[in-house]
């Protein structure tokens, strides 16, 4: 494995293993596109020419995007040279993304750092500077390289500037260059020192701790609700003596009509 000064996010060469990876250290390939990244032979077309060094690459295009828009948006990042965008040979429409060459190569490298991420035509486009004839080992997304990807797709390509490289974990490796030895690093940590025996007991002295105030708590619940047992037992009297009464008192009013009507 690479050492940390060597380590980049950005992939100097291709590698479809690499690329496949976040952290570019897969030994073995995880999807059917990498198997057929690694077995591909990239053959460029004839008719592609050009400085490499001064061409952008511009993907995630609107299909409503043409030459002319493409030129007027670009062309405030310095002189133009050709501008191809490139299109299906059957249909006409537009694959979505387009090369683009300037006259110099600090224009070209501004445009790629400056119009990534630009919007238009409601869309978000990438810039980057083009790496099918520069980057060796280079392998096209439609072999199942290149870089990004969606994460639906379930291929995503790291190692570009959309996507770059998450850094690798390196395990005790500083240990190591001063002269330590990894067991004594470690061994603070493990589960058969003194330390933890004794921290396992604290626990669980703790644990009964909070077992007694769990208990408490429970009785006082009980208490709450034998005093609102009462409440209601004393509630439901009163309404039963009320009753009591009222029925009296009904019982009284009528014989005491019966005894006038049997006098009179």
């Amino acid at each position: 494995m690479a050492s940390r000064r060597e380590w980049s996010p950005v992939a100097q060469e291709y590698g479809p293993l690499k690329a496949g990876s976040i952290d570019g250290t897969d030994l073995e390939p995880h999807d059917f596109a990498i198997v057929r990244a690694m077995t591909a032979k990239v053959v460029l077309p004839r008719h592609v020419n050009g400085n490499t060094e001064r061409t952008v690459f511009i993907a995630r295009l609107s299909l409503n995007t043409d030459e002319e828009m493409l030129e007027g948006v670009f062309s405030r990042y310095g002189v133009i040279k050709s501008c191809n965008l490139v299109r299906d040979i059957v249909t006409g429409f537009s694959k979505r993304y387009a090369f683009i060459e300037y006259e110099h190569e600090r224009e070209a490298r501004r445009a790629a750092r400056d119009a990534d991420k630009l919007m238009l035509d409601e869309r978000q486009i990438f810039a980057d500077m083009e790496c099918g004839r520069s980057m060796q080992g280079w392998v096209p997304r439609r072999l199942g390289g290149g870089f990004g990807g969606k994460k639906e797709s379930g291929q995503l390509r790291f190692g570009g500037k959309d996507r770059p490289f998450k850094k690798p974990i390196v395990l005790a490796r500083k240990a190591e260059e001063k002269g330590y030895q990894r067991e004594e690093r470690y061994d603070r940590y493990s589960k058969d020192t003194d330390r933890h025996r004794e921290f396992k007991r604290d626990s669980g002295q703790d644990r009964s701790y909070e077992r007694k105030r769990e208990a408490c708590r429970r009785d006082d619940y009980r208490r709450e609700g034998a005093d609102r047992t009462d409440d209601s037992d004393r509630t439901s009297t009163r309404k039963r003596k009320r009753y009591d009464d009222e029925k009296y008192a009904k019982s009284y009013h009528l014989h005491q009509k019966d005894f006038k009507k049997e006098k009179d």
